[in-house]
This record gives structure tokens, sequence and C-alpha cells, in this order.
């Protein structure tokens, strides 16, 4: 008893990729100013993280909030990159982006203080000093460009209302 089987044939793969790679999103400010929260996000939890932080609770706030911040931001700059946001538009990416961008410049303001206030536990000249006080630039700078995006957001934010 043998079962006769058709000629098999090569299966290929035809399937496409319904995401699209936006190569000019990084050149607008919007994209520009995703890259420098992710950079300079980045910046503010290794300089902590290189340190032995853990010995401040504020210092762990600190990094709470940056990794926090910096994966979300890292998330949303591949959203908008691929153009995922074009392919769910039952989202409300401009609310979202808004809400996002204003707590996240709300929480690294107080973050910023928080580790400017603390580096008077740190001896200055240190390891730990130095590396404090450079996280704390950059999470003045990180706190600046979420304004920004903050600002940017808002009016996009406010033509899509009026257009309504």
């Amino acid at each position: 008893m043998s079962s006769r089987r058709g000629p098999s044939l090569p299966q290929y793969n035809t399937s496409t990729s319904t995401l699209a790679f936006d190569q000019h999103f990084t050149t607008t400010a919007k994209g520009m100013l995703l890259l420098a929260e992710i950079v300079c996000g980045m910046l503010v939890w290794i300089l902590v993280g290189g340190t032995d932080y853990f010995h401040l609770p504020s210092l762990c706030w600190v990094m709470f909030v940056s990794i926090l911040f910096w994966i979300l931001t890292v998330c949303l700059f591949v959203i908008y990159i691929t153009g995922v946001h074009h392919r769910i538009p039952q989202m409300p990416w401009t609310t979202l982006s808004l809400c996002f961008n204003c707590s996240a410049a709300a929480l690294y303001l107080v973050t910023s203080v928080v580790e400017a206030v603390s580096l008077n536990q740190a001896v200055r000249g240190r390891h730990s000093y130095n590396c404090w006080a450079a996280s704390a630039v950059f999470a003045f700078l990180t706190t600046l460009c979420y304004a920004s995006s903050s600002y940017l957001s808002y009016r996009v934010w406010r033509s899509k209302e009026e257009e309504q």
C-alpha cells in the first residue's frame, strides 16, 4: 500500500512586511528630540549605575525614573520610525504623546533636582561625585528635551482638536 503524493514544490515565503521604515523621521524635530532623550537619558542611568548609588534611596529613584523613561522612549521611537502609529489609528497617538512627554518632563525635573541635591552626599573630586554631577547635568538636559517634546506634542494635539 503506497500512497502517491504529488511533486513537492518549494515553498517560498511571499509575505511582505506591513511595517515601513521612515528614514526621514530622524530629521524632524520630533525625531531629533526623541534621539536626544534616548542618548541623554541613557547617560543619566549609566553614570549613576557606575557608582554605589544603592546606598542612597534618592539615587535609586533617579535610576528608576531614568531607566523607565529610557525604555518607554526607545519603544516610542521604534513605534514612530516603523510607522506603527499609522497602522493603529484607533489609538489616540497625539494625546498619548502629550501625556507621556508632560509626565516625563515633570518626573525628570523632580529627578534632576533630587540628583543635584544628592551631590552633597558625595566627596567632591571622587568618582561618585563626578559621575553624579555629570548625571545631574544630563538629567537637566533630558528634562529640557522632554519639555520641548511636550511643547511640540501640545501644538500637534491642539491643531488636531481644532480640526474637530
